[in-house]
């Protein structure tokens, strides 16, 4: 496995290795002892799966402390452009975001630490999967709308499918003046 840093403080991707013959191919997804070698140490004990057809847009979802959830997010199936935006008090990318593509074929993973809100949109069909840091908390759980003016992310779909509750979440702005996050 390799790791490609991002440019924000623990936000990685992480590339397995994949062995291909006649049969088909094989990589490890997930080995706590090759995380831990690369310094990452952290366990998941919740697992979660969700199904978005093409033109879905998911997010930014995350949970507030100390309920707060790292991610290892990968796609089984299909394509998705993943988003997360730096919610870290502190952190030089503080409102900043960072977006990847991820998709089945390459197996690419992205690590995203707590502190940070999450989202997606489907290219095409996909399933998506994620371990978390840390089980859901309903009474801890936030998010950033889908199309916040200041985060303005370029989402990759002219007419996205956004649930009502994603429709209704609040902007960063509004975050920072409730005190959900802080700079």
């Amino acid at each position: 496995m390799q790791i490609e840093q991002t440019g924000f403080d623990g936000l990685v991707q992480l590339i397995p290795n994949i062995f291909y013959d006649e049969r088909g191919w094989f990589c490890e997804l997930y080995k706590d002892t090759t995380l831990k070698e690369f310094g990452i140490d952290m366990s998941f004990p919740q697992e979660n799966l969700s199904f978005s057809k093409k033109g879905v847009v998911r997010g930014l979802h995350f949970q507030r402390a100390p309920h707060a959830q790292a991610k290892l997010a990968a796609v089984i199936s299909g394509r998705v452009v993943d988003v997360v935006a730096d919610l870290r008090k502190g952190s030089p990318t503080f409102g900043k975001t960072y977006v990847c593509e991820l998709d089945s074929a390459s197996k690419r993973m992205l690590l995203v630490p707590e502190g940070f809100a999450h989202g997606f949109a489907a290219l095409e069909d996909s399933i998506f999967f994620y371990k978390c840091s840390n089980v859901f908390h309903k009474p801890s759980e936030s998010g950033i709308v889908w199309n916040d003016p200041t985060l303005n992310i370029e989402w990759p779909v002219a007419d996205p499918i956004v649930s009502e509750k994603d429709r209704v979440l609040p902007t960063f702005e509004e975050l920072l003046r409730n005190s959900v996050i802080s700079r």
